[in-house]
């Protein structure tokens, strides 16, 4: 009599249960995670909506006559693409590319397209790593996406430097789409680091949009790298482990987060597009809750679509307050100085929670960040020649300063040191 009296029992808790899982996993609507970050500007985001075209053209067969076009179309000039490859071409190695001389904007772009869900190469490179497999610049990254990144840099340097060169104020953007966009957030680590083969550019010149990324990279180069790397993610939401903070091989979404917010908790519909970003570390996304709209929160198509909206809206309110020239230019500059502010102080954050390999920024700078100031903008031969004059004028500070001249002229030591 009493197991029986306990069975309605049982059923409630286990309808609650369910109705609990449904809630998260299907009425979840992820605005919180990001409500104390701040409100992105349309200078900072005015790229977003373009680069997720320009992604979507890779698709095309034909840019002359597109056949899966936005409305709109892409916006993209095609006489200025300059390289196509498409899986035949990369073997497998990376998801199809394209390179596009952006003139309208002075930029050099590396497009690379999604995950192909037709190809086996495709998972091939998405599902080769293992916790803790490769190591890159002090941290730890995906490492299919990594050979990936390696391949497409080795293949097309010698390009991108060439446009380089004949466009030297032009900027270089890569951008890329979910396997694609873990391609570029490791492409960009990659070229970073090899700026020698690009022809020296400076690394403010450089950056990376990641559209809805693959989790790719360790917590340090997440935050380390998030004055180049930009990650865009809409509505899909993620919770925290704190605990997972302290192993240093955990991968993590890279860069500054722009979190794209249209649905907010128990209301049906979309509302106008809010754009939150910032450079987090405690409250980094780290799992993707599945959710009745996860697919088309991931689809390109709709982030283009949405990401177009909010930036429309941020223009509309822009012009509202009729904002002349010369205040926007100081608002550029000023946003650039607060970026680079709350990069600092994630990275300061990052050595407060103990996060492996993290380090503090030094507000003087480092003696390599100098040096690359010094010798930005310079040829090869300058720059070893540049190298060769500091050793020779250190060698004779070293020598001025252990050593004297005498009476009879000898270069003796100097009592002072003896």
């Amino acid at each position: 009599m009493s197991i029986v009296c306990c069975c309605p029992i049982l059923e409630c808790v286990y309808c609650l249960a369910c109705a609990r899982w449904v809630w998260q996993k299907c009425l979840y609507t992820a605005g919180h995670e990001s409500e104390h970050w701040g409100l992105a500007t349309a200078e900072e985001f005015e790229a977003v909506p373009r680069l997720c075209r320009l992604i979507l053209s890779v698709y095309e067969d034909d840019l002359h006559n597109p056949l899966w076009a936005p409305p709109g179309g892409y916006g993209i000039e095609p006489d200025w693409v300059i390289l196509r490859k498409n899986d035949q071409e990369t073997q497998g190695r990376a998801p199809p590319y394209m390179i596009y001389l952006d003139h309208d904007h002075a930029d050099i772009v590396l497009a690379v397209r999604g995950l192909n869900l037709a190809k086996e190469s495709d998972y091939a490179v998405l599902l080769d790593n293992k916790l803790g497999q490769a190591k890159f610049d002090g941290g730890y990254v995906h490492n299919g996406l990594l050979k990936a990144a390696g391949w497409v840099f080795d293949a097309e340097c010698e390009v991108l430097r060439e446009l380089l060169e004949k466009n030297p104020s032009y900027t270089l953007t890569f951008a890329g789409h979910s396997l694609g966009a873990g391609v570029v957030a490791l492409l960009v680590m990659v070229a970073v680091k090899n700026r020698g083969k690009l022809g020296f550019m400076e690394r403010k010149r450089i950056r990376c949009y990641a559209i809805a990324p693959a989790r790719c990279m360790s917590l340090n180069l997440a935050v380390r790298y998030a004055d180049v790397i930009n990650s865009v993610v809409l509505q899909d939401t993620c919770t925290v482990e704190e605990k997972m903070l302290k192993d240093p091989r955990r991968l993590y979404a890279p860069g500054r987060l722009y979190h794209i917010v249209e649905r907010k908790p128990c209301r049906i519909g979309r509302y106008p597009p809010v754009v939150r970003t910032a450079v987090p570390v405690d409250g980094r996304f780290e799992h993707i809750v599945l959710s009745c709209n996860a697919t088309s929160d991931h689809a390109i198509i709709w982030i283009e679509r949405e990401s177009q909206r909010a930036l429309d809206l941020m223009l509309e309110k822009d012009g509202m307050m009729q904002i002349p020239a010369k205040q926007k230019m100081e608002r550029q500059e000023s946003l650039a100085r607060e970026h680079s502010e709350e990069h600092k102080a994630a990275m300061r954050r990052a050595v407060a929670l103990d996060i492996p390999q993290a380090y503090t920024p030094l507000s003087y700078g480092t003696f390599h960040e100098m040096e690359e100031a010094e010798f930005s903008g310079r040829s090869s031969e300058e720059v070893t020649e540049l190298s060769s004059r500091k050793r020779r004028e250190s060698w004779d500070e070293f020598v001025e300063r252990l050593f004297e001249v005498d009476e009879s002229g000898h270069m003796v030591f100097k009592k002072s040191v003896s």
